[in-house]
């Protein structure tokens, strides 16, 4: 059986960010560029007004008077020119004329009607902005590699580019399996349960950007559970939940294997999550989830989350991202595998305040769908106590204010 760590470097081998493909600018939000990006003009392009004043030709002390010849506004045509013992009144953002060597801000001067008095000392090129000091044209405004922010769009309209090339996103579909599991909307029978997972999986991918597809509930059959799995294999990633396990009726293994998988690992040492299998084929990936709603929603979050990422050009790994926090209450110990338990989190004086809620089992979907974060407890860890430093894992956005009980 591997390590958390072990199975995620059998894994990230063969991960690999997708060809890239362009896009209308706005659809690039929160995707990762596969291109660099160039800067189509100067900016500024060309001296421009930092202050709403007066721009002058020469040096001004205070009590100096001199006379307005006119007014410069933003979106002007630069060119104008300003002859020594004369002043404009410029605005914010606004071409400075040609020989002036400084704006003086409006609050440091008294106006009349064709004239302004100053009462500061003033200095050669303040409250200017030059010409190309942010970029010039045909500099790289921003990396492959980087992912675009709302402010990278900002950026991408100011230069005119009307399209980017980003890492294509994955394609990803999903079958659940079990004789047992009926859709959400359905009133199951006695020894029926319903499909939690499709919910969680569909909101999880959906909140990466990604489209997940639902390609139905297969019985515990080959007959069954090998078309469905045949047709989630056009995709690039295909995620399978139960059938992994030990048990006379878990066959998804042996149906991925007769479809050309070749199976990765097939056990970690994480609990909940041990039977997790990933398997590749020459189109992509598959992940079969453990049944259980806790052990999908672990194995999602350290594997299936990172994986897909990484696809999508971002860099991701087991774990990555996890901070340190300070445990509100006690944590329990771990036996020969790393635990992963619900906790909920808070702030303090700039502390990430941690409360865990350990669950009855990995059947105990209300413990994990209540939880804000992963809390980890390493393997063969003893009990920590209320005021240890623990290590979780934030779970998408958290709340911007969020409450502890007791």
């Amino acid at each position: 059986m591997l390590t958390a760590h072990e199975a995620w470097h059998r894994l990230e081998q063969h991960l690999s960010p997708l060809a890239g493909t362009r896009v209308p600018r706005r659809e690039a939000a929160g995707q990762v560029l596969a291109e660099a990006v160039f800067s189509t003009v100067d900016l500024p392009a060309c001296n421009v007004s930092a202050m709403d004043g007066y721009a002058v030709a020469g040096s001004v002390t205070p009590g100096d008077r001199l006379p307005v010849v006119g007014i410069v506004a933003a979106g002007d045509p630069p060119g104008q020119t300003l002859a020594a013992g004369q002043t404009v009144r410029i605005m914010t953002g606004a071409p400075v004329p040609i020989g002036a060597l400084t704006v003086v801000p409006v609050e440091n001067t008294d106006a009349g009607e064709d004239e302004v008095v100053f009462h500061d000392r003033s200095t050669d090129g303040a409250h200017i902005r030059r010409g190309g000091e942010i970029v010039r044209t045909g500099e790289r405004i921003l990396d492959a590699g980087m992912p675009v922010t709302p402010g990278g769009l900002s950026l991408l309209a100011s230069h005119g580019h009307a399209s980017v090339v980003v890492h294509r996103s994955p394609r990803v579909a999903f079958v659940s399996t079990g004789n047992e599991v009926v859709p959400p909307d359905r009133e199951p029978e006695p020894g029926q349960l319903r499909d939690s997972h499709t919910d969680f999986l569909l909101a999880a991918t959906s909140s990466l950007g990604l489209e997940l597809l639902p390609l139905g509930i297969a019985s515990d059959s080959p007959d069954s559970l090998r078309p469905l799995l045949e047709r989630g294999l056009d995709y690039d990633i295909l995620l399978v939940s139960g059938g992994v396990s030990m048990g006379e009726f878990d066959i998804v293994e042996d149906v991925l294997a007769g479809l050309g998988c070749a199976v990765l690992f097939d056990k970690v040492a994480v609990q909940p999550g041990k039977p997790l299998v990933a398997a590749r084929h020459p189109r992509g990936l598959v992940f079969g989830l453990p049944g259980n709603p806790a052990s999908v929603m672990v194995c999602y979050w350290l594997f299936v989350r990172p994986t897909l990422r990484r696809l999508m050009g971002h860099h991701d790994a087991f774990w990555h991202g996890a901070l340190n926090g300070t445990l509100v209450r006690p944590l329990p110990g771990s036996g020969t595998r790393d635990r992963f338990l619900p906790a909920n989190v808070g702030f303090a004086d700039g502390e990430i305040l941690v409360q865990p809620a350990p669950p009855k089992g990995s059947h105990d979907l209300m413990a994990y769908a209540r939880g804000s974060a992963l809390v980890r407890v390493p393997a063969s860890s003893r009990p920590a106590e209320t005021g240890s430093t623990c290590q979780i894992l934030p779970l998408a956005d958290w709340p911007a204010q969020v409450s502890l009980d007791g």
